[in-house]
């Protein structure tokens, strides 16, 4: 069996010159370059001319080829950008339910609850101030009963979960009796009160008031922190 050769193909053949195909290059090269040549020269007079219409057709072009390359992409990006946009609203949901099951039982923030506190206490003590904010070292309200004590207490408006512990007694402690120089002075808050909180409280003299007798002088069940103390108004 014999298998067959393929053919052999003749070796390249040698191109002819062709004097009208060649001219016809030639002359389309050179038009080229005069249009170039002219393109340019009309450039440089329109930006010597009238510089600023110069820039804006630059910038022109430059916002159109930015356009044009980021145009393939436009809808992939929109749909990262829903993407984004739904991942924001669940974690903002999932921020939502935490503070509403946290800190925040009641509908009012902690100057409401300081307004709360001072309503409170106008009921038993004819002067009242409520100064609590940025530098009150440790007062939120300060009130001086018919006959005469200075009462200061400090609010707290946590959750249940979060107790007042002992530095925040600590603080409390170093400013309230040498700074605003109180007769009484108390830490009412809406949760409670750690041990070693408690044990510093007793030891300086400071009224703890947790929720369940907050809710009691509240009501007027219960005593107002400086009855609690021992201390008539």
């Amino acid at each position: 069996m014999t298998v067959p050769s393929p053919p052999v193909r003749p070796k390249g053949r040698e191109r002819r010159f062709n004097l009208r195909t060649t001219a016809l290059f030639f002359a389309l090269l050179a038009l080229i370059l005069c249009g170039l040549v002219l393109l340019v020269r009309t450039a440089a007079s329109i930006l010597e001319r009238r510089p600023l219409w110069s820039a804006y057709l630059v910038v022109m072009g430059v916002a159109v080829a930015v356009l044009c390359r980021s145009r393939w992409r436009r809808f992939s990006a929109a749909r990262y950008a829903r993407r984004a946009a739904r991942a924001l609203e669940e974690a903002a949901e999932r921020a939502s339910d935490s503070l509403g099951t946290g800190t925040q039982d009641h509908s009012q923030d902690a100057d409401d609850f300081e307004h709360a506190i001072a309503g409170l206490c106008a009921r038993d003590a004819p002067e009242v101030e409520v100064v609590g904010g940025a530098g009150d070292l440790g007062a939120d309200v300060v009130a001086v009963t018919s006959d005469g004590l200075r009462i200061v207490i400090q609010c707290k408006l946590f959750d249940a979960g979060n107790k007042v512990g002992s530095q925040d007694l600590q603080r409390f402690g170093g400013t309230c009796y040498s700074v605003h120089e109180a007769d009484v002075a108390a830490i009412v808050t809406t949760s409670d009160f750690t041990a070693p909180a408690l044990e510093y409280a007793n030891r300086c003299g400071i009224v703890c008031v947790n929720g369940e007798e907050l809710a009691a002088w509240s009501d007027g069940t219960g005593p107002s922190p400086w009855q609690g103390a021992g201390v008539d108004a």
